[in-house]
């Protein structure tokens, strides 16, 4: 879909799809949005058709013109702070950053501490824009690879439909102790905390259902280690950790699920994310190299 902007507003022409709704319909039906959202909207005067904020409940034609105030100055959701990250997609809607160690994908506690979100918000401000960037999923704080922002409330709201939909596809890379009897398998496990320990996950009968499918692309029997490509239905936490330590292949360097200490973290990164774009309709895949040496682990 042509999106164009022109200063806080985005404009978009009315798809053939939308011949005959009303703007209440195309906000409710097609775009899910929360009713808050679309309230302030129209309380707003943020939504304009042929230049007519009068026009909420008449149908809407093919090629007629709407404009929706999304791109206005907003509050960062934290302060922003310097760190060095890498960029691998942006644009005016969403943005995609590789990940790296030692830092959480967003703040969990109220203590000060930087994430890759305060860094998020600190390149955005950078480039002169005061935006709401919001990620759309999350890593472990030791897990690096590839993460989805949104950058405004709209991007925000169609990317979230689109990750419960499982329309947001991420592949991973593992590195685990040992060689897997299978080259490929989906683990069946749901995953509920672990009573024994604060943070741990465990398979447990009464946990959230979690499904993990997984295929060894390499094995190094020297090193008795495995690289292999992981891909989730569901998204719980630590989960392919988990998963794989269940069937007796913990991650090099997760000494928390039963790995060895020969790694600093434990071997996990996010190598691909693709997407729809939320506003252009376009395919978007995103590939993040390496930050660190955890391919190394194999030779």
């Amino acid at each position: 879909m042509q999106v164009n902007r022109q200063g806080p507003y985005l404009i978009f022409p009315v798809k053939e799809e939308w011949e005959g709704l009303t703007l209440q319909d195309i906000f409710k039906k097609k775009w899910v949005l929360p009713k808050k959202l679309v309230h302030d909207w129209r309380m707003n005067r943020a939504v304009l058709v042929n230049g007519d904020d009068h026009h909420w409940n008449l149908p809407c034609n093919k090629g007629d013109l709407m404009k929706i105030k999304v791109l206005q100055e907003q509050d960062f959701l934290v302060e922003p702070q310097y760190a060095e990250i890498h960029i691998l997609f942006e644009d005016d809607h969403c943005m995609v950053v590789n990940k790296p160690p030692h830092m959480k994908t967003h703040p969990t506690e109220e203590k000060n501490e930087l994430t890759l979100l305060h860094a998020a918000s600190f390149h955005v401000m950078a480039s002169g824009e005061s935006r709401k960037v919001r990620p759309i999923h999350r890593l472990d704080r030791d897990t690096t690879g590839a993460v989805l922002f949104s950058k405004h409330e709209l991007a925000g709201v169609l990317l979230d439909n689109q990750l419960t939909k499982k329309k947001v596809h991420r592949t991973y890379w593992a590195i685990v102790e040992g060689v897997p009897s299978q080259k490929k398998g989906t683990i069946h496990g749901p995953i509920g905390r672990d009573r024994h320990h604060p943070t741990r996950r465990r398979v447990s009968p009464g946990g959230q259902s979690a499904v993990t499918h997984y295929e060894v692309l390499e094995t190094s029997k020297k090193m008795n280690r495995s690289l292999i490509l992981c891909t989730l239905e569901t998204g719980r936490t630590h989960q392919i950790r988990v998963h794989l330590s269940y069937i007796g292949h913990p991650l090099v360097g997760d000494q928390l699920y039963g790995g060895s200490s020969s790694f600093y973290r434990p071997a996990l990164h996010g190598i691909e994310l693709s997407f729809i774009h939320p506003l252009l309709e376009e395919n978007i895949t995103m590939k993040a190299p390496f930050l660190d040496k955890m391919m190394d682990l194999l030779t």
